[in-house]
């Protein structure tokens, strides 16, 4: 890929390295309960809920409020890199995070490079992120789920939202069909970048390009009391480009939802889904010659909830699901007179997945609660010799309530990985390829053990809460030494396999009541890997291990149109290799490295400010504001790469340089809504 360089430093111009970028400032993004103590109450630990209320305040990068940046600052979660969508749960790698949009998967949640998320905020009906202590529902990744929920659409009457940022805008509408029956949603979002390139000469003149659509649709119907349906729908596409190369990316997911009560005591889920992800790179080698790159993810499926009220005390929960798989995980073809380039298209892998569950909530008495709950998988890879790979994942729970105040937790959760991203990036590209289970690649297993104390203070005004965590991993998946992946027929030669573990406490104070609202939580991780080929089969820290991480989040109601918010970060620098020396064999020089991931990045901080004018007066309908904004405001440098190169005049010399994203970067929003 000879101009891959040319093609990212379009990518950084759009995404504002010349210029703006923007603000991610959270307001009250942490649990908002159904009742003021449920945080003490409820029996499940490590979730972590977001509402669509919550969301609208957010001033977000670039302007736009996004989910993915809220969820970053959560405790336990940290950001893959500066900038980035991407997101590691207590040391756990970024494909290990099951992304649900109505229950669809999404495999590549990022647009723009990662600078945005696939989550339009007018469309965001809530989140919940479990960190762990998975539902048995649901499976298929090691470290975390994200169940993001769209808003039905209002079935009374006609409305709108929006906003105009500096670089993206977006458009909602929704209203009835058949009023108090059906309604629709209809959701837009675009990017206009590209439109001012013809102003820029050195963007005119490479014929550049670069912007992101998505499109947002949802379609309800309340049969009767007893039935309901709901159809969703998403399409996103990134396209970024100049006159030597060019890469398109995009996400279509679609889900068909039937509600079903057969009685106060038992109801039903039925969701059909389809989903679809792919990439095209066109990469001009010379003159009249260039070689396109392509690879597509589908995935069909269906499934199956049930849940039957045995007795006011016991809950029944049992599921199936069947998915097919299907990765063609890349084809490269030379294009033009000159056929030297030699075409390549890689096997296209098929995969059936197939689950049952039973998950039971017991409830003795007013102060015990027991969950217990166990996922069967089977997993078929017909395209690598009919190979079948099986799994079993108990799950359980206990909450002990020591009073209307204070609680105890424990949990235990089983978890399996058939399907996992081939990449040695720490944050992700959209030429990440997925692949399967198969002859040579077992199952990656995790088995997590937490326990937590919470306690609300003041009429639950604060909320404190710690949690400790001890994950163990199995067929832990690594990369040899300068592997080999895009386009290799062979990639599984590039695999290495061990153990891992993960340790963390976290730690939380919150603040939820009062003109003043917000939290400080603290959290220690650890995640180690032993792999007998790597790191001459010496423990080293993952690629994820970023030990500390303190956030504090604070939003201050100076007046009913006026408030104001500030978010501080402080976390670990990112794991890296080095090379620590060379040495010269016929006028070439060769690197010598240090063991894996031995050395780290500077630590990583920063500053966020906004302040928020609600424009219009209190019950009135068209409701709007202004956002102002700046991100990173003491202007710290955070390392986004370091690279080495020979010293300019003085070749026996190797240095190294940081590269950069954002210095202080100020924003302004207007947001609305009728």
């Amino acid at each position: 890929m000879k101009h891959l360089v040319s093609l990212l430093f379009i990518l950084f111009w759009a995404t504002g390295l010349h210029a703006q970028t923007p603000t991610v400032e959270l307001e009250e993004v942490l649990v908002t309960p159904d009742n003021p103590n449920a945080n003490v109450t409820s029996p499940k630990m490590s979730i972590m809920k977001i509402n669509a209320h919550t969301l609208r305040q957010m001033p977000a990068l670039m302007g736009e409020v996004d989910l993915l940046k809220a969820i970053q600052l959560m405790p336990g979660v940290q950001s893959t890199s500066e900038g980035s969508t991407g997101f590691n749960v207590r040391g756990g790698h970024y494909d290990q995070n099951l992304i649900l949009l109505d229950e669809a998967t999404i495999y590549n949640a990022s647009h723009l490079m990662g600078f945005f998320s696939v989550f339009n905020p007018d469309v965001v009906h809530n989140a919940q992120l479990y960190k762990g202590d998975l539902p048995a529902a649901y499976g298929g990744r090691l470290s975390s789920l994200l169940d993001v929920r769209t808003r039905d659409g209002n079935n009374q009457r006609f409305g709108g939202a929006g906003g105009i940022g500096l670089i993206s805008s977006r458009l909602m509408f929704e209203g009835p069909v058949v009023k108090d029956r059906s309604s629709f949603l209809i959701a837009g979002r675009r990017t206009y970048f590209d439109l001012f390139t013809p102003l820029v000469s050195e963007m005119r003149d490479n014929d550049a390009r670069a912007y992101f659509y998505d499109l947002n649709a949802k379609l309800t119907w309340r049969i009767d009391h007893r039935n309901r349906l709901s159809a969703s729908l998403y399409n996103g596409k990134d396209s970024y480009g100049m006159n030597l190369a060019a890469m398109e990316f995009g996400n279509t997911t679609f889900s068909l939802r039937w509600n079903h009560i057969f009685s106060s005591r038992l109801y039903a889920n039925v969701t059909a889904t389809g989903v679809g992800y792919s990439y095209r790179m066109v990469n001009q080698a010379y003159d009249r010659l260039s070689e396109r790159y392509a690879s597509e993810l589908r995935e069909y499926g269906i499934k199956a909830d049930f849940s039957w009220q045995i007795h006011p005390d016991n809950e029944l929960q049992f599921g199936y699901r069947l998915a097919h798989h299907a990765v063609e995980p890349g084809s490269v073809v030379g294009i033009g007179r000159n056929t030297a380039l030699r075409n390549i298209h890689l096997k296209e892998s098929n995969a059936v997945e197939q689950s049952l569950y039973v998950s039971d909530e017991v409830r003795a008495g007013r102060r015990f609660i027991l969950r217990y709950g166990l996922r069967a998988t089977a997993f078929r890879n017909p395209d690598n010799g009919g190979i079948s790979r099986y799994a079993l994942d108990p799950r359980m729970g206990l909450t002990l309530i020591l009073d209307e105040r204070q609680s105890l937790r424990m949990s235990y959760t089983g978890t399996s990985q058939f399907v996992q991203m081939l990449s040695n990036s720490s944050s992700g590209s959209p030429l990440d390829v997925w692949f399967h289970a198969s002859r040579n690649v077992k199952p990656q297993l995790g088995h997590q053990f937490a326990a937590g104390y919470y306690r609300n203070f003041k009429q639950d005004t604060y909320e404190f809460s710690i949690e400790g965590y001890y994950k163990l991993l199995r067929n832990a998946i690594d990369f040899r030494d300068h592997a080999e992946l895009l386009l290799n027929e062979h990639f599984e030669e590039e695999l290495r396999f061990g153990k891992g573990y993960v340790c963390g406490l976290e730690v939380t104070l919150a603040k939820r009541q009062g003109r003043l609202t917000g939290w400080l939580s603290y959290t220690y991780t650890r995640s180690m890997k032993k792999i007998n080929t790597v790191n001459n089969g010496e423990w080293y820290q993952a690629s994820t291990d970023k030990p500390v991480n303190l956030t504090t989040v604070l939003n201050y109601k100076l007046s009913p149109r006026w408030e104001v918010a500030a978010n501080w970060i402080l976390a670990s620098g990112m794991p890296v290799t080095y090379p620590t020396g060379r040495y010269k064999i016929e006028n070439r020089y060769v690197p010598i490295y240090s063991g894996r991931n031995e050395y780290r990045y500077p630590a990583y901080h920063r500053l966020d400010l906004s302040a928020t004018w609600h424009l219009a007066r209190s019950g009135k309908r068209w409701k709007h504001s202004l956002n102002f904004a700046v991100y990173n405001a003491y202007g710290r440098r955070n390392p986004w790469m370091v690279y080495f190169k020979q010293e300019a005049g003085n070749p026996d010399v190797l240095r190294g340089e940081m590269m950069y994203l954002f210095t202080y970067v100020p924003s302004i929003t207007w947001n609305f809504s009728f």
